[in-house]
């Protein structure tokens, strides 16, 4: 159990990385990391610790929503959402705030490579399936009881969240964090977490990380 400890620190500190280079790309980024980066720019709170509150907010509902259901284990998505902000805020404030990018098309090379980077992170965390992140963890949480697919609420999350944004900008006239890097994100997150998924699990499986088919 140890190692599998390990492997999900390690998971878990490769996603916050890459997704502060995303964020440093600043041409857009998946919808609820755009809200994340949004509720930053309207408050001056760092955008990590604004997603560590919206985590915070995902565990409390499905305390809610599971009552007696809700898992002991289940309470590890706190320092995983704690460990997740800081390692954002450490990256995208004091490591990338020292690189100053002027031409698009890197800024382009930085979202993908964080994207590619990012789905390879969660892919290690979702094959280890010892705790969800916090957003997943709510919707499937909700899904449960309601008979509602997890996919389609996963889905209803990002276009509230972007329906949110645009409201957000509108009132606030702050810059709209959803644009061409969260087109490429939809594009490209999926599909490379699947195949990353799959590479993944028989060497875990060979690791003895996983005992599962």
């Amino acid at each position: 159990m140890f190692r599998r400890i390990v492997v999900l620190v390690l998971g878990v500190i490769i996603v916050g990385c890459s997704s502060a280079l995303t964020l440093k790309a600043a041409i857009g980024v998946g919808a609820w990391d755009a809200l994340a980066q949004t509720g930053s720019d309207v408050t001056g709170i760092e955008v990590g610790t604004v997603g560590m509150c919206f985590n915070f907010l995902c565990i409390f509902i499905q305390i809610v929503v599971l009552r007696k259901s809700f898992k002991i284990t289940q309470f590890l998505q706190i320092p995983v959402s704690i460990l997740l902000g800081i390692i954002i805020n450490f990256m995208l404030y004091q490591v990338y705030n020292n690189f100053i990018v002027t031409e698009y098309w890197i800024n382009v090379v930085l979202l993908i490579l964080g994207y590619i980077i990012c789905a390879f992170a969660v892919g290690m965390v979702m094959v280890l399936d010892i705790v969800t992140f916090a957003l997943e963890g709510a919707c499937m949480a909700v899904s449960k009881v309601s008979g509602k697919k997890f996919h389609v609420l996963r889905q209803g999350v990002d276009i509230i969240s972007v329906l949110l944004i645009i409201i957000i900008v509108f009132v606030t006239e702050v810059p709209l964090a959803v644009r061409e890097g969260t087109i490429i994100g939809v594009l490209l997150f999926g599909p490379m977490m699947g195949i990353f998924m799959k590479l993944q699990k028989p060497v875990f499986k060979k690791l003895n990380l996983i005992d599962y088919n």
